[in-house]
């Protein structure tokens, strides 16, 4: 509870400290400082760079001059690139911040949604003649949380508090409790009824006379210790220890326990759902393939491709060489006649041209001098150098093929809202002026761009996107698929581009009807989406380009360790069919024999029932289902659908959305009852992490959200390996043990207790004093007890060699019904022996009793931990002999405890009494015969049916 506590008050007080972070409200009389808890809608609040956004604000104004600014999205969506936001232009074009008072304007904005990649709104100025509209998208928002990466910018307040959209997008996650404390719960209820039915049993047969029910609840008082009560502590202190040994451990650096409370969960995981990218993958793209429907390009054919550009670039330079003013289009003809097969030397420029005009990628410097403030850009030296040039994107897709081209002698210089620049090999730079950009979404899974050349006047669109989305788009051809098919089986990741020329009228009319769409306030998306589509018909195909992912390190032993360990590896990622199914296969999720089953796109009840009976006649093989279709089985066969999954060795879902990955998580715990565990390393995976029974998260390049969500985080993915076999296996085998111990130590004394109570004609007598008790507990057994965490019974390197071990924890046999009743039997035995024993063997000295059966009852714990024990560890030796020393040293000064009963009969200890050999003798041999057929029995145990560890162990 006061470790609970601890953590609520720190949460408290961090978030205290968030809000009462000052920002700048613009009023009339000028810039006020407020605290980030008093904001309201509808201020004028001022961010800086590199502060973070208090609240859900419209854009209005920024100090850049090109009207927009970059911010950081790291914390509301996993991504670490920069996107790049606009200030609404009627406010931005005022010539001084005071101006924003005496316009007369509002915003209209929808109401408050999760949806943080869209937004719908218009913004009205009334005093204007005639009014001046201006509509409102998702790129003239500032949500918060994210943080401002140049600039300063000027934003009005719309949504705060629970209404923005960070705080709408986190579910409160559930309190994880630990499998083993659940048993642990069941075991404690029913040594509940044990001492009540006890202590009904003791009242029965004195026979109910006189104040029976006092006598009762004296009976239950006395037999109280049956409920272990320091078995929380103990184990709470033994999860603290594990913690502390995964944190600590050389070979998976930077792990951190974020929950202490399970884990032992790590040592009983059946399914381990995990993400693709960034989990299984790097998130490092590499520009591996370019096809041109002839010809392919490779890795190692690129300085081909480097030679076509330079000879083009050249070529052009001569034509238009002969009229400086530039005003006669050099490759009109060219163009205008498509029918002319074109030499590949110009489809390779087009092609290269294409990839590195159609991208949503800003070229960023860092200024030498390292002066903060405007010279992020550079743009007062125009320092174009290549050596401090970064690039900012929103995939990581866009980076690698802006790079490449590059790489071949085309670059892009610089970049903003309306315009683009390029540098050719020969340093002439191109400037292309942008008339409109359409941004990719996962629904049109392609983004499209139209760009004039200021030199020839031509206007261009340029399309890029997944072949699914692209197909229909581009002209007739007859490789597209293929080979798409053929870069997937390798791994690659494909974009198809193309292009269109369309004259100025076409624009015009297209400009005017896509404005209008987007002013619309009901069904604004599906308008503009129309009017777009009107130009997306018979694009002109130009290339086709692969992009590589590379593997994290170790993937392949890794995931073979946990097949081979009995855990079932369901891969969930938002990427496309194809490229989930190669990385499925590269990384040995599904081994080489095994065959794939990809489950049809399915729409209705009836395509779903046919497409799953035809799974079912499939044995041993893989699965692949995309999230659409998964969503329509889950609707109408949820039932049959998990369990024919589950009997698979692997599950590919792919397209899936983060709701969806949390929902397979519930689904699994429902159906199959087993614990599961998931793992991820971006904002999309928090909501699966959290719901698992057992989240990790890795700190990955999609930022550190979900290792901040997670149980547990670690830097890796090859870590999970040691995590799961050595430490998730060595907690679960240590709590158990340390929860039926305790349990065992409470037992044997309450047995004692009711024989005692027997003899005395069922007297409700306590036999040993308080204080006695107490140190019992405590200070007497409290060490050898504890230091059962440290138990091993494989070595670590033994428990990664043979991942089969874990499989035998999945059973949960370590802690059951069974193993309890046998420690209840054992209690009884042991504890009825010391009774008898030194009630039989000192029936002289009956005085001293309490102090015979007292340190036989030590002496026997302190055995019978040794017994327990599989692998000894010097600490443990130190703890057993410390706590028979202090029993031994207390002898001396606690002697007026050993009497019995209220009365001490006056006999206070007399060392001369212990000293005897009588009294040594006696006392060993009663511990002798509580002990010594319990080592005889675990002796014939390992010899005739040996448990598999000890079989590795010898």
């Amino acid at each position: 509870m006061t470790r609970e506590a601890i953590d609520e008050f720190r949460r408290f007080q961090r978030d205290k400290e968030v809000n009462s972070q000052l920002y700048s409200k613009l009023t009339v009389r000028g810039k006020v400082q407020v605290k980030s808890s008093d904001i309201q809608v509808g201020d004028l609040i001022i961010v800086e760079k590199n502060q973070r956004i208090p609240s859900d604000m419209v854009f209005l104004r920024t100090s850049e001059k090109a009207g927009s600014c970059f911010i950081r999205t790291d914390q509301l969506d996993g991504e670490t690139d920069w996107k790049l936001k606009v200030a609404v232009s009627c406010t931005q074009r005022l010539p001084a911040l005071g101006d924003l008072f005496s316009i007369n304007a509002y915003v209209y904005a929808q109401k408050p949604q999760m949806d943080i990649h869209s937004f719908e709104g218009t913004f009205t100025r009334e005093d204007s003649d005639p009014p001046v509209h201006e509509s409102l998208s998702i790129e003239n928002t500032l949500w918060a949380s994210t943080v401002v990466a140049s600039g300063t910018v000027i934003g009005v307040v719309i949504y705060t508090g629970k209404e923005t959209r960070s705080v709408m997008n986190t579910s409160n996650p559930k309190n994880k409790v630990g499998l083993l404390d659940l048993e642990l719960n069941r075991l404690t209820k029913a040594l509940f009824l044990a001492l009540v039915a006890l202590s009904v049993v003791m009242v029965t047969l004195q026979g109910f006379v006189g104040p029976w029910y006092r006598n009762l609840f004296r009976f239950l008082l006395l037999f109280s210790y049956i409920i272990p009560i320091s078995l929380r502590v103990n184990l709470d202190m033994g999860k603290a220890v594990y913690g502390w040994m995964m944190m600590k451990d050389e070979n998976i650096p930077g792990t951190v326990v974020r929950t202490s409370t399970i884990p032992e969960e790590l040592g009983r995981l059946v399914y381990l759902l995990t993400d693709k990218t960034g989990t299984l993958t790097q998130n490092e793209m590499v520009f591996k393939r370019l096809h041109l429907g002839t010809v392919s390009y490779g890795a190692d054919t690129m300085d081909e491709i480097q030679s076509h550009v330079r000879d083009s670039y050249s070529q052009m330079q001569s034509q238009a060489g002969g009229n400086n003013t530039g005003s006669t289009p050099p490759r009109k003809a060219q163009s205008s006649a498509p029918k002319v097969r074109k030499s590949v030397s110009s489809r390779i420029h087009e092609a290269v041209k294409a990839i590195v005009l159609c991208h949503n990628v800003t070229p960023v410097y860092e200024s030498r001098a390292g002066v903060t403030g405007e010279t992020e850009f550079a743009e007062a030296d125009q320092d174009f150098s290549d050596e401090n040039r970064t690039y900012q994107a929103s995939s990581p897709d866009e980076v690698a093929l802006v790079q490449w081209t590059e790489s071949v002698g085309l670059t892009l210089v610089s970049r903003d809202l309306t315009s683009m620049q390029l540098k050719t090999p020969s340093g002439q730079v191109l400037s292309f002026c942008i008339l409109q950009l359409f941004p990719f979404t996962s629904e049109s899974k392609r983004m499209g761009i139209i760009v004039r050349d200021e030199s020839t006047a031509e206007i261009t669109f340029y399309m890029k996107g997944a072949d699914v989305a692209m197909s229909p788009i581009v002209q007739y051809n007859d490789w597209l698929e293929e080979e798409c098919g053929n870069m997937a089986r390798e791994g690659l990741r494909t974009l198809v581009v193309a292009k269109k020329a369309l004259t100025e009228e076409q624009y015009q009319d297209f400009e005017s009807r896509y404005t209008q769409a987007k002013l619309s306030m009901h069904d604004r998306s599906l308008k503009v989406a129309a009017v777009v589509e009107s130009l997306e018909r018979e694009m002109e195909l130009l290339c086709l380009t692969g992009v590589e992912d590379q593997l994290q390190a170790d993937v392949r032993p890794t995931l073979e360790m946990l097949r081979n360990a009995g855990i079932k590896i369901w891969m969930l990622t938002g990427d496309k069919l194809e490229t989930a199914t190669c990385i499925a296969k590269s990384s040995h999720l599904v081994s080489r024999t095994q065959d794939i089953h990809i489950f049809r796109q399915v729409t209705n009840r009836g395509e779903a029932h046919l497409e799953l009976n035809a799974f079912r006649r499939k044995h041993d093989c893989a699965l692949v289902i995309s999230g659409d279709s998964l969503e329509v089985c889950l609707k109408y066969y949820e039932h049959e659908f998990v369990e024919l999954a589950c009997q698979c060795p692997a599950v590919v879902c792919c397209r899936c959305s983060p709701t969806q990955k949390a929902h397979i998580v519930t689904l699994l715990q429902q159906h199959t009852g087993r614990r599961t565990c998931a793992i991820g390393d971006g904002g999309n995976d928090v909501s699966m992490v959290q719901a698992a029974d057992c989240g990790i998260g890795i700190e990955g390049k999609e930022g550190k959200q979900a290792s901040l969500a997670a149980d547990f985080s670690i830097r890796q993915f090859r870590h999970i390996g040691r995590l799961l076999m050595v430490h998730g296996r060595n907690s679960y085998k240590r709590s158990a043990a340390l929860g039926q111990f305790v349990m065992h130590r409470g037992l044997i004394i309450s047995t004692m207790q009711a024989v005692f109570s027997s003899v005395f004609y069922f007297a409700s007598v306590p036999l040993y004093q308080g204080f006695l008790m107490v140190g019992y507990a405590t200070i007497y057994t409290m060490f050898p007890v504890f230091s059962l965490v440290l138990d091993q019974d494989v070595k670590p390197e033994m428990a990664m060699l043979y991942p089969e071990l874990y499989k035998d924890l999945t059973k949960g046999r370590s802690l059951s019904f069974k193993t309890f009743l046998i420690w209840v039997l054992i209690s009884i035995y042991q504890g009825g022996i010391l009774m008898y024993g030194a009630l039989v063997l000192f029936e002289s000295e009956f005085v001293h009793v309490v102090a015979i059966s007292f340190t036989a009852l030590i002496l026997t714990e302190l055995l019978m931990v040794a017994l327990t024990v599989r692998t000894w560890h010097w600490l443990m030796v130190v703890a057993e002999f410390l706590s028979l020393g202090c029993y031994v040293s207390s002898l001396a000064f606690l002697n007026e405890y050993f009497g019995i009963g209220r009365v001490s009969f006056g006999a206070f200890l007399d060392v001369a009494f212990i000293t005897t050999v009588a009294f040594l003798w006696k006392v060993s041999a009663i511990t002798v015969v509580s002990c010594l057929p319990l080592y005889v029995l675990k002796y014939l145990r390992r010899k005739l049916s040996p448990p598999s560890y000890c079989k590795l162990a010898s």
